[in-house]
């Protein structure tokens, strides 16, 4: 191995500098998921609407993320990341200042379903990127890499906020552009290189055995992670998007409910980055069914406690677990998938969530509009975890028998 391959392998020093940029551009990439949310009572009293057409931008970037995940993957695996965050950086840039400039709602809708798509960029592409610079941790830093989506969530609602308060939503959609485009542009050149031949073809191979031991094909495989990451995430919506009303319900105000989602969520950043180190050690499907156990044990717990304390308590035992979850299904696809397929097929599993995300939060409101009580909602959560639960160890239990087998 020459100095250079040295020094661009996969766990090298300029991996771990490859992750460190790659987790700023999918921070400033991911705001358009949680903008919108900050932005829709100004929104709605701007265009006099009702709360159900103010969210409906927030349905429209949903969907262009799920979109974006899977297209921008593709176009990744075919000229390299450095393509889609160019793609995404202009798309972002260009949809939020036409944003800023909407006459309509429709066209204030309209235009964040391309924020969506640009997006999607800093998510399933950057962690398929990130999966080929990394073997001994590669687990670590998949979850790294999608812990940009948490953490934009973090940092631009704040931004947002301040920004409303003094300059107004127009001038702030007109901001966001500009500042996305002057984070990523710059950081682009920096993912020119790509892994070398050699590499890609040591991976390929590798996951082909992992792949042949299970017996299926890549589709196959690829078919029954989309149905368990849209199952685990029907399930995971339920108090995500209704805990804040479920608290209000119970007499505790929004407030605590507020409270409660920033226990969940700041939890869930613990358990992302835990779930890498465990995942290095014992496997993606292993942290996956671990975490899928967890998660069905904390929505079985919502059946029984509903005390202000207990709900603090088993809100931050779900939250410690489910944060994990969704980047194992990316370290699952890299052990058995094509690794020149990585960013369309993570993309693929990875929109197969968002759209759970989303199937989840409606029906666990409709359940709840058709019997006034939650507890059907949380009974249903606990059935869709089931389903992914029995996918994973179905998977975990067919490699382990052709294992012996073998």
């Amino acid at each position: 191995m020459t100095p250079e391959d040295q020094r661009y392998a996969p766990d090298s020093s300029y991996s771990w500098l490859r992750l460190a940029v790659a987790l700023l551009v999918g921070t400033a990439a991911c705001v358009g998921t949680w903008s919108v949310v900050v932005v829709l009572p100004s929104v709605q009293t701007e265009f006099g609407t009702l709360r159900a057409g103010a969210a409906l931008p927030y349905t429209c970037v949903m969907l262009g993320f799920g979109f974006g995940n899977i297209a921008m993957g593709r176009v990744a695996d075919r000229y390299g990341i450095i393509v889609p965050i160019v793609l995404g950086a202009l798309l972002l840039g260009c949809g939020y200042i036409v944003a800023g400039f909407a006459q309509t709602l429709w066209q204030f809708a309209l235009v964040h379903l391309f924020i969506g798509i640009g997006g999607g960029a800093g998510f399933a592409p950057l962690i398929a990127d990130l999966s080929h610079w990394f073997r001994r941790h590669r687990g670590l830093a998949v979850v790294f890499g999608a812990s940009g989506s948490y953490l934009a969530g973090v940092i631009w609602p704040q931004v947002i906020t301040w920004g409303l308060a003094n300059h107004g939503w127009r001038a702030t959609h007109i901001g966001i552009g500009i500042a996305v485009m002057a984070i990523m542009l710059p950081l682009a050149p920096f993912f020119r290189r790509r892994p070398s031949a050699a590499s890609m073809a040591a991976q390929d191979a590798a996951s082909e055995g992992a792949r042949g031991d299970l017996g299926l094909s890549a589709n196959q495989l690829q078919w029954l992670l989309a149905v368990a990451g849209f199952s685990c995430c029907v399930a995971m919506a339920m108090p995500q998007v209704h805990i804040v009303a479920y608290c209000g319900d119970l007499g505790y105000g929004v407030a605590r409910g507020a409270e409660m989602l920033s226990l969940m969520l700041g939890l869930g950043i613990i358990s992302r980055i835990g779930s890498g180190f465990v995942s290095d050690r014992i496997g993606g499907a292993a942290t996956l069914a671990l975490g899928s156990l967890m998660q069905g044990l904390a929505l079985f717990l919502y059946l029984w406690f509903d005390g202000l304390t207990s709900l603090f308590v088993v809100t931050g035992i779900f939250g410690l677990f489910q944060g994990g979850i969704v980047p194992m299904y990316a370290v699952i696809i890299r052990e058995y998938l094509p690794a020149r397929e990585a960013g369309m097929r993570i993309g693929i599993v990875m929109s197969a969530t968002i759209l759970g995300m989303a199937f989840g939060g409606y029906v666990s409101g409709a359940i709840f509009d058709a019997f006034a009580s939650y507890r059907a909602a949380f009974l249903n959560g606990l059935a869709w975890n089931l389903i992914n639960l029995t996918v994973v160890c179905w998977l975990m239990m067919r490699a382990r028998r052709k294992l012996v087998v073998a």
